[in-house]
């Protein structure tokens, strides 16, 4: 996948802003592409370029002006072929999962500090998406947005990137206990 689809979908619902679409991605999208604002920019005058979204400027009284950003036909039908495309798998490249790999042979104090910073971090981010999915189901159970909500594909991957968290979050805390314990087993031998 590339930062323009990922773009491109970010648009479907609504116009946005550089500066929202930055903060969709923050929100939302980051759970499955990560980008960064300038690169967004960068992205947006590309797809704007080739025809696959249009802008226009908003003008404002107490602020700059800005330009609001919508799927065209053409970038709909980009995402028509992108989804009927052939997906590769994905593969995990982290450096904390090195650092764990190497425990045996390397102090562990640094490792299980930073596998318990990353398990708060994912706790905090699985908490966010679980917000998230709230708020877009509003009153309905999941079961009843899932059958019958407009737009269920942010739900979908806002689900995917809860239960990545959850697992990341519940790995690093065991990964760490199990590190302290075998540091506790070392030292009374």
């Amino acid at each position: 996948m590339a930062l323009r689809q990922a773009v491109l979908a970010a648009l479907l619902d609504e116009e946005l802003s550089g500066y929202q679409l930055a903060k969709s991605f923050d929100m939302g999208v980051a759970n499955f592409w990560h980008a960064l604002p300038q690169q967004l920019y960068a992205e947006l005058a590309k797809l704007e370029a080739e025809g696959l979204v249009t802008g226009r400027e908003v003008v404002q009284e107490t602020r700059p002006n800005k330009r609001l950003f919508k799927v065209t036909e053409a970038g709909l039908a980009e995402l028509e072929r992108f989804a009927a495309s052939s997906t590769k798998p994905s593969f995990i490249r982290e450096d904390l999962l090195v650092k764990v790999h190497a425990s045996d042979r390397t102090d562990t104090e640094q490792i299980v500090a930073q596998l318990l910073e990353r398990a708060a971090v994912a706790g905090a981010k699985a908490e966010l998406f679980g917000k998230i999915l709230r708020k877009m189901r509003g009153d309905r159970s999941e079961e009843e947005f899932l059958r019958h909500g407009e737009r269920i594909g942010p739900y979908l991957t806002c689900l995917a990137g809860l239960g990545f968290e959850q697992g990341n979050r519940d790995w690093c805390e065991r990964s760490a206990a199990i590190l302290r314990e075998r540091r506790t087993l070392r030292a009374e031998r």
